[in-house]
């Protein structure tokens, strides 16, 4: 080196990042063919990790705080160039910093469905989305698996990467996991909890820290959607045998007032019961006639039926016929 050379070459004394708001998680400090001048000061704020990387090798970390480089503050730099401790010359290194300020309201969803073996439905594709949060939790590791050597690593550079590891983590636990949807879907602050859970390890790997991970939505295929409406809705129908009384003495009102008169009643009387009593039947409900519980009583289906074919006689009225239907319903 010249004597020109000496006075033309420019050290560095400040070594800092003005960090912003861009999205960045690592950023290189541009030392290019520059040198750190010994004593320089460093500085690292809050929501910042320093690391000094050595002809690609890892050197010293730095949390937040103010430094004076030298040889005392050095130690990993100082053994890797061997150096003595009085050694006070400026030196090369490449310095990183790195955010390390929680990453908020992080999106992640199922692009395409997840097929789960479910313990009440059989294999379904499942279909999930919501919200997490991270941030970096070990520099080192970060450097290594993620970011490396580049100039500056942005946010958007890991984000297909993560909601892949997300949803790949998730459908293996999810593929030994025996919670059915519905407990899933009826709980999902479990659900939520359990996953993150599952998925800490997996981000530790890239030196991250899963600080929050939310299932704000699950859904099913639009056919099993349907199915699972319907059989809410007959649950809601609750005890299904006076159901089917209700229904087969409305017949009777309905097919009456009908064209065909009594051979319309006949019709929607026969049908009435038939439903009625199929469905008492496959519960198990129905009377047999002989011997069961509630049998002593006459049921006000039979009666209605009696008192229709005496109204058809005249010997009851049409309002008298009426009067005692509207009392008997009331019973059912």
């Amino acid at each position: 080196m010249g004597i020109f050379d000496v006075f033309t070459k420019q050290f560095i004394d400040v070594i800092q990042w003005t960090e912003d708001d861009s999205g960045t998680l690592a950023w290189r400090f541009p030392v290019a063919d520059q040198e750190i001048q010994s004593g320089a000061a460093l500085t690292v704020r809050d929501t910042q990790t320093a690391l000094f990387v050595n002809e690609g090798k890892l050197a010293d970390v730095f949390n937040p705080g103010l430094y004076k480089l030298n040889t005392s503050v050095l130690p990993i730099l100082t053994t890797l160039n061997n150096w003595d401790k009085a050694f006070e010359a400026p030196f090369k290194s490449d310095v990183y910093f790195f955010s390390t300020r929680e990453q908020l309201d992080q999106r992640w969803g199922t692009t395409n469905p997840i097929t789960i073996r479910d313990k009440d439905f059989g294999q379904i594709r499942l279909r999930a989305h919501g919200t997490y949060t991270w941030k970096i939790e070990d520099p080192k590791v970060f450097y290594e698996k993620v970011s490396g050597a580049t100039e500056i690593y942005n946010i958007d550079q890991i984000d297909d990467q993560l909601r892949s590891m997300i949803l790949t983590n998730m459908s293996s636990y999810m593929g030994q996991d025996d919670t059915s949807f519905i407990d899933m879907a009826a709980n999902q602050n479990k659900f939520s909890e359990n996953l993150k859970a599952a998925l800490e390890e997996p981000f530790l790997q890239y030196g991250l820290s899963l600080k929050n991970f939310f299932v704000q939505n699950l859904s099913l295929p639009e056919e099993l959607q349907a199915y699972l409406a319907k059989q809410t809705s007959m649950n809601m129908l609750g005890d299904l045998k006076r159901y089917a009384q209700f229904e087969s003495a409305d017949n009777i009102g309905t097919a009456a007032a009908n064209e065909g008169g009594a051979a319309g009643m006949g019709v929607g009387l026969g049908a009435g019961m038939s439903m009625g009593q199929t469905m008492m039947n496959a519960m198990g409900n129905g009377n047999s006639g002989s011997g069961g519980a509630g049998s002593s009583e006459e049921d006000p289906m039979e009666k209605i039926e009696k008192l229709h074919a005496l109204k058809e006689k005249g010997i009851l009225s049409e309002e008298e016929f009426n009067q005692k239907k509207a009392e008997l319903l009331k019973k059912i």
